[in-house]
């Protein structure tokens, strides 16, 4: 910026003005797509196949005259649009919440400070700071700006930066497009520099509200276990009208060949269908993806992008930047160096006065920084100089600042020229020591002595940097910072303290079978020291940035294998690192904040950016966000993934079970010329307890207590693996074996009625079903010890099925409805027993087999 360390800044709005403002003229954002209401739902509903089936065998039974019948099943409509709705209503609000977490945030100034907030709440009016890799909230005019660029091609189609200009505080905001403009679109991306603007328009009043285009967002693949489910959703779909047909044709066929007995045949066939149609899939997955990433979201993870959640439980490797992920990012200046002395700052800073040899260092380390600086490193270099030198000559507030000569790619360090108030000139350098050496242009042999110091402050586990000086013609400044002749004053060591959760989680990651490796930028040996305090693995073994760039993609693949720190990484190296972790069969989840970040967190399995310090450019090419910087909350993310993919499966495999008896006890009775067991009636009473266990039960079970001691999960292997589906289609077969022999020896060997024999059997089932979901909660842990485990949804459940059997047996209306008999305690404690053993083999083979079905 072109201001002097103390020039006014801009005041910005209070924020009680911002909240008039957002109050007259609405959130900075665009209208985005209605809520669904009841007849939307509705639309949707008639459409599902469920639906339709009810539809056609409540009209059938109209056709036969069984109005009873037919206005129970019409009823049961009512019942399945208040679930869906309350199911739709729960995801809404899940998806809302995370929209307004997702919404871009903005610095702006507000009551004098500089603060984070959400996109969405920038008024006009507010003053932003605008840096390299962010995304404009609102239109503005810019007031200050160094080498600021703007990619303008969302809405120009220009894919070439515009270089932007200080507002002349008269003109008016002009139409995008053309260089020197001073102003900035909603929408736009900084693509270098920096500056200050003050906003003019927002939400519907900027140029991309106009004319109506929201801003474009990366493109999401299909999650693997998304198609999985839909063609499973699909086999058992045509399954189940090759079974319908069956039914309808064996039934009419044996049950006499008339019209009535086709009637009550396609009866049948339709209730096949609605037994073997597992509708429920496609909901657990929307809702269980939906709610898991709402709970990630309340522990400061969002997630853009819902594949990852299922990723997440797969990753191997976390690659991880050390600043401000594994450390605080609040760094303090805890040593300096200079003509071969050390002096040593404690933590609770400097004790007494500061030699006086060092002063110049200081000096000119705070000549090198912004005035209002943001970075953490040029804010402790600010604040520990201002009170080393305080009441001192070498505070210069009266200097001029005429120009900044940026870092670059190419030059690890920046510099600041001065006008004196005398006219002279002065250039401050920071940087790190090997490029300040550079523009020092210092011999050999000084140098190798110099970067003897910088090590072993590095070794000491602290960030170095270069500081040097020059005098200049400040009417007459070059172009490059080479062509000023910098004389090297000393160095600055700074401290950022490790987050006190990482040793712990570090840990965790080791147990959970993901391996750790943090990429620095710091010195090999600052590098080690945190390494080694931190635990993680191999902490001697280390790879730099140089040594990456140098060896072949060979080498790359063979040396990464258990390495698991870099050091000297520049963001674009770690595209390269992605690419070799990944060749190596690495499931890969990587960090980062930065603009030059995005190839490798687009590229990674798992791109997770960092919210509080990140660009938006890298929020963007990121699957998950961490709304606070912390390694713990990574952790955390890995451990909700595998939570939330643990429970899907859980409740796929629970659907996968008790679709089994229910198509069987269609199925069986019509081949044998038994009885029919199940109507339509008594399935969409199932359905009714089916649907909320498991989208609501089982997705609010909690973790399993050994989640973080597995491997990761293979990608490759199937969700529905052989073994899940032959352990449900066992459930489901002992289920459907007790049934049909407690129907039949209460029909064929003790002489009940049908009506008896068939509340026999349902209530068997249900009480089978009951037994079923507690089995499932867990499949390492027994019932007794699940039992323990908090679930409200699932007594609110299995009380609502056990009252409502209760009322279809011993209500009159009601039983007469789904042709049941009332029954003795004695039968209900027999279904009950019976019910209840039908899963005593899969809890004995949990207790002899607890790992196999994790």
């Amino acid at each position: 910026m072109t201001s002097a360390p103390n020039a006014e800044q801009p005041r910005g709005l209070t924020t009680a003005e911002a909240q008039q403002r957002l109050g007259d003229e609405g959130l900075n954002e665009l209208p985005s797509a209605s809520r669904r209401g009841w007849v939307r739902i509705l639309l949707e509903i008639v459409k599902e196949p469920m639906f339709l089936l009810l539809l056609a065998c409540g009209t059938l039974y109209l056709i036969l005259g069984d109005r009873e019948e037919a206005l129970m099943l019409l009823g049961f409509v009512g019942v399945v649009i208040s679930i869906t709705y309350y199911q739709e209503k729960r995801t809404q609000n899940a998806l809302e919440a995370l929209r307004d977490l997702s919404s871009p945030r903005a610095l702006v100034r507000r009551d004098g400070e500089w603060i984070r907030i959400a996109g969405r709440d920038v008024a006009r009016g507010d003053v932003m700071m605008l840096s390299e890799g962010d995304r404009v909230p609102a239109d503005a005019v810019v007031l200050q700006c160094t080498n600021l660029h703007v990619d303008e091609s969302l809405l120009t189609g220009e894919s070439v930066p515009v270089r932007k200009a200080e507002w002349d505080g008269k003109s008016e905001m002009e139409r995008p497009g053309g260089e020197d403009l001073p102003t900035v679109y909603s929408g736009t991306l900084i693509v270098s520099g920096q500056g200050v603007a003050e906003v003019r328009g927002t939400g519907l009043r900027t140029e991309i509200g106009k004319i109506g285009k929201a801003l474009q967002t990366l493109d999401t693949e299909k999650p693997p276990l998304q198609r999985e489910v839909a063609n499973l959703v699909r086999d058992m779909g045509l399954a189940g009208v090759g079974m319908c047909v069956i039914v309808t044709i064996v039934f009419s066929l044996t049950h006499g060949n008339n019209p009535i007995a086709w009637q009550r045949g396609f009866l049948s066939g339709l209730a096949m269908a609605m037994g073997v149609l597992p509708e429920e899939f496609p909901v657990v997955l929307t809702i269980f993806m939906a709610m898991g990433a709402w709970r990630m979201s309340q522990n400061q993870v969002l997630t853009r992008r819902m594949p990852a959640i299922e990723t997440l439980g797969s990753a191997t490797v976390l690659c991880v930047d050390k600043t401000g992920t594994l450390t605080m990012n609040k760094m303090t200046v805890r040593k300096l160096a200079a003509s071969g002395e050390y002096v040593h700052i404690p933590a609770t800073g400097l004790p007494g006065v500061l030699p006086e040899r060092f002063h110049e260092l200081v000096e000119y380390s705070i000549l090198a920084c912004e005035a209002d600086p943001f970075d953490p490193m040029e804010r402790a270099i600010l604040d520990m100089g201002q009170g080393a030198l305080k009441g001192t000559e070498h505070l210069h507030e009266d200097w001029q600042l005429e120009r900044e000569y940026p870092l670059s790619r190419q030059l690890l360090a920046l510099s600041h020229a001065w006008q004196m108030h005398s006219g002279d000139g002065r250039v401050a350098a920071k940087g790190a020591p090997e490029a300040i050496l550079d523009l020092c242009h210092m011999p050999q042999a000084q140098q190798q002595l110099i970067m003897k110091q910088v090590l072993d402050m590095a070794n000491d586990g602290l960030r170095v940097l270069g500081v040097a000086r020059a005098s200049c013609d400040s009417a007459d400044l070059p172009d490059n910072q080479h062509d000023f002749d910098f004389k090297f004053i000393g160095l600055i060591g700074l401290a950022d303290p490790l987050r006190a959760t990482v040793p712990a989680a570090v840990a965790q990651c080791h147990h959970a079978g993901v391996r750790v490796v943090m990429i620095t930028g710091d010195y090999p040996g600052t590098a080690q020291s945190i390494a080694r305090e931190i635990g993680l693995q191999h902490p001697n073994r280390i790879i730099t940035g140089p040594e990456l760039e140098a060896m072949s993609e060979e080498e790359v693949s063979n040396k990464i294998r258990d390495v698991s720190v870099f050091a000297r990484m520049v963001p674009e190296q770690k595209l390269r690192l992605v690419q070799a972790l990944k060749a190596n069969g690495e499931i890969v989840a990587m960090t980062g904040d930065g603009v030059n970040d995005a190839p490798a967190l687009k590229n990674a399995h798992i791109g997770i950016a960092m919210g509080e310090r990140g660009t938006d450019v890298a929020r963007e090419s990121a699957a998950i966000v961490l709304l606070k910087d912390d390694f713990n909350s990574i952790v955390t993310a890995v451990r909700m993934g595998r939570r939330t993919f643990d429970n899907i499966r859980k409740a796929m495999g629970y659907i996968l079970a008790v679709h089994v008896p229910i198509a069987g006890l269609c199925l069986i009775p019509v081949l044998l010329r038994w009885p029919l067991i199940l109507q339509p009636v008594h399935i969409v009473f199932l359905e009714l307890i089916i649907d909320p266990t498991c989208s609501i039960v089982f997705e609010g079970e909690p973790e399993e207590a050994d989640i973080m001691d597995r491997p990761p999960r293979d990608p490759s292997k199937p969700t529905f693996s052989s073994r899940l589906v032959l352990t449900s289609l066992l459930q489901g077969l002992g289920i459907l074996v007790a049934v049909l022999i407690v129907f039949g020896l209460g029909f064929y060997e003790r002489g009940l009625t049908e009506s008896d024999s068939r509340g026999l059997a349902f209530t068997t089932l249900i009480f089978a079903n009951v037994a079923l979901i507690l089995t499932n909660r867990s499949w390492t842990h027994s019932i007794i010890h699940t039992l323990r485990t908090p679930n409200k949804s699932l007594w609110w459940v299995i009380a609502g099925a056990l009252s409502v059997l209760a009322v279809t047996l011993y209500v009159p209306f009601a039983s007469r409805l789904f042709k049941m008999a009332a029954q003795h305690p004695i039968d209900i404690l027999i279904s009950a027993a019976v019910g209840t053993s039908t899963i005593l083999w899969f809890e004995l083979f949990k207790a002899l087999r607890p790992k196999a079905l994790a």
